[in-house]
């Protein structure tokens, strides 16, 4: 359950929700259409400290080779989310994900690593992952894979750099399950296919993609996309 900040009437089952906003980072949950109204017009007055940060998983190529071009797009797209004061999970990998770490925290803000291994010391040396940049590290224990599953679930929107076989089944995951998707254009890998890929495979899970080249531009559309119809069903899991 969670409260309306402006009427503090309950809403038992997010589903039922008449609207969202994200302020400051945070995600807010309205009874009433005119509730949120009412908080936009002055959303400091109902805002609340310690509310869920909406949350930005971001995918994509841990090793191989990574152009410069698409390192400077993963570090700007680690800015976007932290100058909007979102938080941001990635797979406490190298690569594209480093990255998008590494930009994020330029400006600061709450990082979370979900690491497949047990324990910080295998982290380090069977999948020589960095452990610098994150504000915490879950160690799932559950191998590349597994954790995967946890990152994309943890996540309030996808956003997918690059990528090889590893990414791609992250994505099928996050499609699968309904998620809201945003697509860097412009980074290669399996960006270039996706869209085939989805006319392929003719399922409607509930997923939405999103496009564009410019990584501000880009999270500014997940976000709209969210607050505007995506918050009704979230994933396959809201029903």
């Amino acid at each position: 359950m969670t409260i309306d900040p402006v009427c503090k009437a309950p809403i038992p089952q997010l589903k039922s929700a008449a609207a969202v906003r994200i302020y400051e980072g945070h995600l807010y949950y309205f009874h009433a259409a005119d509730c949120a109204k009412s908080f936009d017009l002055d959303p400091a007055r109902y805002s609340r400290p310690g509310g869920r940060t909406f949350t930005v998983g971001v995918m994509g190529s841990a090793s191989g080779d990574l152009p410069e071009e698409q390192r400077q797009a993963a570090y700007l797209l680690g800015q976007a989310v932290a100058e909007r004061k979102l938080g941001l999970i990635t797979g406490a990998c190298p690569g594209y994900p480093w990255e998008a770490s590494r930009g994020f925290k330029s400006i600061g803000g709450l990082s979370i690593g979900i690491s497949p291994a047990l324990s910080e010391q295998e982290h380090l040396d069977r999948y020589n992952s960095p452990n610098d940049l994150f504000d915490m590290i879950i160690f799932t224990g559950s191998g590349l894979m597994g954790r995967e599953v946890i990152n994309i679930r943890s996540s309030d929107v996808i956003v997918i750099i690059g990528g090889h076989s590893g990414t791609l089944g992250e994505f099928s995951i996050a499609y699968d399950e309904g998620k809201l998707i945003g697509v860097l254009e412009g980074t290669g890998g399996i960006t270039d296919i996706l869209p085939d890929i989805v006319r392929t495979i003719r399922k409607t899970t509930g997923s939405r993609i999103v496009s564009h080249a410019n990584p501000h531009i880009l999270i500014d559309l997940l976000i709209e996309t969210y607050v505007q119809s995506h918050f009704q069903k979230p994933s396959v899991f809201v029903g």
